[in-house]
């Protein structure tokens, strides 16, 4: 399917400075929400308690946030656990409580308002502790990610094209994490296991335009760089917007059906798709074209001569 028509070459790199100033702006007032607001952090990294309950037929979802809002427990998480019959609750940690009596009367206060039959099969508690140590390791997990990813895109290609992969994947955990921030969306496991695909998409899309970049300087001797480096892009945008649209697409679906689970991990991955193809186009590009980028850098090295004049091999 052919979106765009390889001859015609859009000038992305008109707009570069532009891109850099807004991208910045973005990303300082990221961290200024992150600084003041923080992450609205799920009980998986705060603590807390979770009661599976098994019932007789299909659990009402919104009927057992409702009763468990009348019985005092409105900051309960109840999402559907393996069936529509098994429901899981997590409730956030309370000072001074033993956690397993919270379970037993969240049990008992269910039970007492609901007509359907159910049986309490497990309740476990997760310490803040435990909570904390998750945040560090989610947030090692990031680092590691990134300079594995650095180093990488180094060896691969030239140092200028390896900063601007980096600063872009930073560019969109940032602004994924300033958005998480700016709405107060939980933050839980699986919005860190989107972020770090998030950062695995980023880079692919990254990495199939900086192939192409390097092509094209070997391919079109007499063009300038910023000419090169536009047909460069435009030559990838068939595959970047397909594949974009079609990722987009399902997680579409995963948002509006998936249920509330995963609402996190849906929208953590639209945005930072859409992020990610604008800063493959314009972050990483525009930061290797502004730190000097040149043919030189990524022509092959001429092979070594010997004295009669034929190549060393």
């Amino acid at each position: 399917m052919q979106l765009f028509r390889n001859d015609l070459s859009i000038n992305f790199m008109r707009w570069r400075w532009l891109a850099v100033v807004l991208s910045s702006l973005l990303v300082v007032l990221s961290l200024v929400l992150l600084l003041t607001r923080g992450l609205n952090w799920g009980l998986d990294f705060t603590g807390g308690t979770v009661l599976e309950l098994s019932f007789a037929q299909a659990a009402n979802l919104d009927l057992l946030r409702q009763q468990l809002t009348q019985a005092g427990y409105a900051e309960a998480v109840v999402q559907f656990f393996g069936s529509t019959h098994d429901v899981l609750v997590r409730l956030p940690s309370e000072a001074g409580a033993v956690q397993q009596q919270v379970g037993e009367q969240v049990f008992r206060a269910l039970q007492a308002q609901s007509e359907v039959a159910m049986t309490l099969s497990r309740v476990e508690f997760v310490g803040p502790s435990v909570g904390e140590e998750l945040k560090q390791d989610g947030g090692l997990a990031v680092l590691v990610a990134l300079l594995g990813i650095l180093v990488y895109v180094g060896f691969r290609f030239e140092w200028r094209l390896s900063l601007g992969a980096v600063l872009a994947l930073a560019h969109d955990v940032i602004l994924t994490l300033g958005l998480f921030s700016l709405l107060q969306i939980e933050f839980d496991l699986t919005v860190l296991a989107a972020i770090l695909a998030l950062i695995g998409y980023s880079i692919n899309d990254t990495i199939v335009v900086f192939d192409r970049v390097r092509e094209m300087f070997r391919k079109l001797r007499d063009e300038s760089v910023l000419e090169t480096v536009n047909q460069a892009i435009t030559s990838t945008l068939n595959r970047t917007v397909i594949t974009s649209a079609t990722t987009m697409l399902v997680l579409f679906v995963l948002y509006f059906k998936g249920g509330a689970l995963i609402h996190g991990f849906a929208t953590a991955l639209l945005f930072g798709i859409a992020v990610g193809t604008y800063s493959s186009v314009y972050v990483a590009s525009s930061v290797a074209v502004l730190l000097g980028l040149s043919r030189e850098d990524l022509m092959p090295p001429k092979p070594v001569e010997t004295e009669e004049g034929e190549p060393l091999v």
